[in-house]
């Protein structure tokens, strides 16, 4: 195989990709307007339903013109050596492949997020705001901006450095290394993401002493699951939209609620969330996903090394002096429909936790407070009640509304 059959091998995946996703897409769409199930009638009064039905359709024209223009960006870089001239730029300030990688990707990034900016000012204050969703501030909007970068740039920037250099002492034995370090940094990340990166974007409070925390401890208490901090973050400074979610080991366990949860639902029915949290926590879905994580991360890192060292993965993006950083981003290419198969595979345990979380919590607590609480989070987000079960199969992390209420009931 030579270089321009492998570059047109990068092209064909690239729009096999988004022609598939456009299919999917076009599919869904054609059930935005279907009549709702019985199990599903309280949910949306008629008003209520079509606000839901506009904003679907709003969001799939939308996403339309953003991938649409996405998918020519890409392929325009890579027809007219996009890659080249920036891996020249790089290599214009300095000879060290670390320095070359770091300009190299950090022109990329920045670029990119520049030129998408547009769409996601757009899909914040014109999409979200018509639709009554976007409490953010522009002055919130750019300083998350400018947050982003800078956590991608030490962060991001420091994991890629420790890579290469390990490529540099091992040569093809650098994916041991890299595994290590990508493991540690996960194992971290699983422990005090809430510590660390959280506070960067939001404030987070301890739930005060009241009813809801006392319901809370007290079901805490029925099933053997000691939990101390419990905190709210301020997730209303950005959107009307809810959550919950379970963090850390051991110690550093915590339970944080969205501020917009607690005035969202009643206090049986966030209990009854947080009985659902505390089922993933029990059925050691977190360790799972965890260590799945890192083994999966593993493999791809091992694939990597096998190739990495061929000139003809930087000879295919039309780059003439082979380097660890334009290998990455063909291989990163090649390697997306196997990334794609691995998400399904995740997708498709994810879904099935979901069943066994609820019953969790079903069993421990009661089924009728999620049910409730699970219409009114789907009402106060318009989400999508009937998708196609090939955009479910392909998409969704989470069962259905309706399978899942169908689950609760049994």
């Amino acid at each position: 195989m030579n270089s321009t059959t492998l570059f047109y091998i990068i092209i064909a995946l690239i729009l096999i990709n988004f022609i598939v996703d456009k299919i999917l897409d076009a599919l869904n769409a054609k059930h935005f307007n279907d009549a709702l199930p019985e199990d599903l009638q309280d949910v949306y009064d008629v008003v209520e339903y079509k606000k839901s039905q506009q904003y679907k359709a709003t969001n799939y024209k939308f996403g339309l013109l953003t991938s649409t223009f996405s998918v020519v960006l890409t392929l325009s870089f890579l027809w007219f050596d996009g890659f080249e001239f920036i891996d020249n730029i790089a290599r214009s300030y300095s000879t060290n492949p670390i320095i070359i990688a770091l300009i190299f990707f950090g022109i990329i990034t920045v670029g990119s997020d520049i030129l998408t900016t547009p769409f996601s000012y757009y899909s914040t204050f014109v999409i979200e705001e018509k639709f009554g969703f976007n409490k953010t501030t522009k002055g919130t909007f750019f300083l998350d901006k400018l947050k982003g970068w800078l956590m991608m740039a030490v962060v991001g920037g420091g994991i890629l450095a420790l890579i290469i250099w390990f490529y540099q002492l091992t040569g093809d034995n650098f994916w041991l290394y890299a595994w290590g370090l990508v493991a540690v940094f996960s194992l971290v990340m699983n422990m005090f993401y809430s510590k660390l990166i959280v506070p960067l974007f939001n404030k987070q409070t301890p739930l005060e002493a009241g009813s809801l925390r006392d319901k809370i401890s007290a079901y805490a208490s029925t099933v053997g699951f000691k939990i101390d901090k419990i905190f709210v973050i301020d997730g209303s400074k950005r959107s009307t939209k809810a959550n919950a979610y379970f963090s850390g080991f051991g110690s550093e366990k915590r339970v944080t609620l969205y501020d917009t949860l607690i005035n969202d639902l009643d206090e049986d029915e966030i209990v009854a969330v947080l009985a659902h949290e505390v089922g993933h926590y029990k059925k050691k879905h977190i360790i799972f996903n965890l260590i799945t994580s890192i083994l999966l991360t593993g493999f791809t890192l091992f694939i990597l090394s096998l190739f990495i060292s061929n000139p003809l993965l930087s000879e295919a993006l039309g780059v003439q002096i082979p380097s660890f950083h334009i290998g990455l981003v063909a291989f990163g290419m090649l390697y997306a429909p196997i990334s794609e198969i691995t998400g399904l595979i995740m997708n498709m345990f994810s879904r099935k936790f979901e069943y066994q979380a609820d019953n969790y919590a079903k069993n421990t607590y009661k089924a009728d407070p999620l049910i409730t609480s699970l219409k009114k989070l789907s009402k106060n987000s318009l989400s999508n009640l009937t998708p196609h079960p090939a955009y479910v199969f392909m998409h969704y992390s989470h069962p259905t509304l309706l399978e899942r209420i169908g689950n609760l009931k049994k």
